[in-house]
């Protein structure tokens, strides 16, 4: 059975991918707001980790309302979140099961057991999450076993985290970017697969 997975190509999705290979035929899907948004670094992790890979865009339009959403907030979270819920709506219509990476202590773009019930009440899809009952320490431990891995501040690295565009969005609306983000994210991306010694 196929598993469309959202992926940023960062860890956490490259390492729930990895973990539901096991049991489902995983295709990778990169979604970006822009046909022109680079992608290269992201689908060389998907091509490290030798599972198909879709790029898609998202309709146009959609960023503005995703910008205005975090302008009318002052911050990103429900706008996250909200892109993230199109996504796998997206993924939905496509795949019986999609699955992203978010984790036990993830508090955006979580959703709730109700979102998540109602999700699959209405398009007859199965959501999993592989990495829901680890944290940031173990997923991080489990990554570096399995990837090679670059790390730094978002925007500093080349993923396709949903945060950058958005944070791009603002930015050509001359806003101050930093002061609707918290300081200090980390994002990464995969580079390659780790090859065990020994």
């Amino acid at each position: 059975m196929k598993a469309g997975v959202l992926f940023s190509g960062g860890k956490d999705s490259a390492l729930a991918a990895l973990l539901l290979s096991r049991d489902y035929d995983v295709e990778l899907n990169t979604f970006v707001f822009s046909s022109c948004q680079d992608t290269g670094a992201v689908e060389h992790a998907a091509g490290s980790l030798a599972f198909p890979w879709r790029r898609r865009t998202f309709p146009e339009g959609f960023l503005e309302k995703i910008a205005d959403m975090v302008v009318t907030a002052g911050y990103p979270n429900e706008a996250i979140k909200e892109v993230h819920r199109c996504a796998l709506i997206s993924l939905c219509s496509e795949y019986p099961v999609v699955a992203d990476g978010t984790r036990m202590d993830d508090r955006v773009p979580m959703l709730s057991r109700e979102e998540v019930q109602r999700l699959q009440d209405r398009t007859g899809c199965s959501y999993v999450r592989p990495l829901l009952g680890y944290g940031k320490r173990e997923v991080d431990r489990l990554a570096l076993r399995h990837f090679v891995i670059a790390r730094g501040e978002t925007g500093t690295v080349p993923n396709g985290d949903y945060e950058c565009g958005i944070r791009e969005a603002l930015r050509n609306r001359g806003l101050d970017v930093p002061a609707f983000f918290p300081k200090d994210h980390q994002q990464s991306v995969v580079l390659d697969r780790a090859h065990e010694v020994g």
